[in-house]
């Protein structure tokens, strides 16, 4: 065991996945988590010395000089720990302000950052300490968090219901967070695995974005996009899903008066009609995926539709 442990300690390591779920639902063998929106952050920590590991094995330590502070919160000699980095605004977790911090390199805005964008890590689950302890259940686990963490603002361990996930996905809808997480009670931590045994069951949002363009290959579909403070009109999402033919005739129509130029995909036209869409995650460079049509907003202005955190 011990062995096991310092093979896996300051290595960079996959950390278990979730499956991505339908709706929220109640059931005594799971519990649920919300959300959190950030990075997978996995903390190694022996005596004095503490590393962080992105889920794809890089070392971001030297990006977070609040993980110097949280050390002694932390309180066996060995661990690693599996959580969510994340800055706080407004008693909500925004991914941008985590991901600015994660972009940073110079030691001085580093610095300023953690003052105006301050990090916290979020720990759901633990994965060692003096000995492994992946192979025992979920419940065993989150017990063994309660006992090893002491409180602290950038440090805390998740929150979470037994059975009910419905009311906690209400309380995620209300407050406009990410969504929530079901994990079963007596699952083991898979590493590298992307398990049905944890599930994210996320909140469709939706926006307002501009019409940029449309594809008729292989099937028809929007290009839309929003205005950021230092892009104008970048594509975020190609949208298939919900139009109806009369939709789709009425906007070609349209389109045929402001048709701009045309590609190898794409056919382009001037940015004057907005449309609102349904989308359910986005990636890092602020893609929309899972998108469907809602309505078109012939009144918005296109300048008007812009990302907001």
């Amino acid at each position: 065991m011990v062995s096991e442990v310092k093979a896996m300690l300051f290595t960079p390591i996959k950390p278990m996945l979730v499956s991505i779920g339908g709706q929220a639902f109640d059931h005594d063998n799971f519990i649920f988590e919300p959300k959190m929106d950030g990075w997978r952050i996995l903390l190694h920590k022996q005596g004095d010395r503490i590393e962080a590991y992105t889920r794809n094995g890089k070392c971001v330590t030297g990006k977070f000089p609040e993980l110097k502070e949280i050390t002694s919160a932390i309180k066996p000699k060995t661990a690693i720990l599996d959580s969510e980095g994340v800055v706080i605004r407004e008693g909500r977790t925004i991914f941008d302000d985590f991901s600015f911090r994660g972009r940073l390199t110079d030691a001085r805005k580093i610095a300023a950052a953690q003052v105006s964008h301050p990090a916290s890590f979020v720990v759901f689950d633990v994965l060692a300490t003096t000995q492994e302890h992946m192979s025992e259940p979920l419940t065993v686990r989150k017990q063994r968090l309660q006992e090893i963490l002491d409180p602290h603002p950038s440090l805390m361990s998740t929150m979470f219901v037994e059975g009910e996930g419905k009311a906690l996905s209400a309380l995620s809808i209300k407050h406009n967070l990410e969504g929530i997480v079901a994990k079963r009670k007596d699952s083991t931590y898979k590493l590298g695995i992307r398990s049905e045994d944890w599930v994210k069951i996320k909140n469709y949002k939706e926006i307002d974005t501009v019409i940029l363009g449309y594809r008729t290959i292989p099937e028809f579909s929007l290009v839309v996009g929003l205005n950021f403070p230092t892009v104008k009109n970048k594509p975020v999402a190609t949208v298939h899903i919900g139009m109806s033919p009369e939709e789709k005739t009425a906007f070609l129509q349209i389109a045929q008066q402001i048709l701009g130029k045309k590609d190898r995909n794409t056919q382009w036209i001037e940015p004057r009609i907005c449309c609102r869409i349904e989308y359910l995650e986005r990636t890092d460079l602020h893609y929309l995926r899972h998108v469907s049509f809602k309505e078109f907003l012939f009144d918005k202005r296109p300048e008007d539709c812009i990302w907001v955190s």
